[in-house]
């Protein structure tokens, strides 16, 4: 039988598997990580596995609408940016230009830099109500200051009703 919330440690629930970002990866690359890997947000590490922050599809899509924002400022009667797929803009090249401006863009100049973080001995509650004070998906789960693991909403919410054989 599982523990209760109030006993469960980070380390019962936490993803160890991890798909992390590199500073230096483009945008478009992390999208397509996110995709690929059906998550909706990553740390981003250096080398040594240190956490320098996490991006999320919310700092995409901020990053998306700052873009949208100036090009109503430039150009009112231009298309949105949304209207074409990033990778088949062709028609308009200042679209492109901006498309591919966003793309190329390195995950370090949009990530979160300042990031809540947790270990693997801390209670899944104390977690869970930090998520949900915050409103984010989910931590990294740092020991001695490496990255180990992840644990998201999803994580805590699918252990509810999972049985253990």
């Amino acid at each position: 039988m599982q523990a209760p919330m109030s006993v469960m440690k980070v380390r019962d629930l936490m993803t160890t598997q991890l798909v992390t970002l590199k500073p230096d990866d483009t945008v478009k690359k992390a999208v397509l990580k996110f995709a690929l890997d059906n998550i909706s947000g990553a740390p981003v590490i250096d080398g040594r596995s240190h956490l320098l922050g996490i991006l999320s599809q919310n700092d995409v899509l901020r990053l998306v609408m700052a873009t949208q924002d100036r090009i109503e400022r430039e150009h009112p009667d231009s298309e949105d940016l949304l209207v074409h797929s990033m990778d088949s803009v062709d028609s308009n090249a200042r679209l492109k230009e901006l498309t591919d401006e966003i793309s190329n863009k390195p995950v370090s100049e949009v990530m979160t830099r300042t990031v809540l973080t947790t270990t693997p001995d801390e209670t899944i509650i104390n977690v869970l109500r930090s998520m949900m004070d915050l409103q984010v998906n989910r931590l990294p789960v740092l020991e001695k200051g490496v990255v180990v693991g992840v644990i998201s909403r999803d994580d805590i919410i699918f252990s509810l009703y999972k049985r253990k054989v």
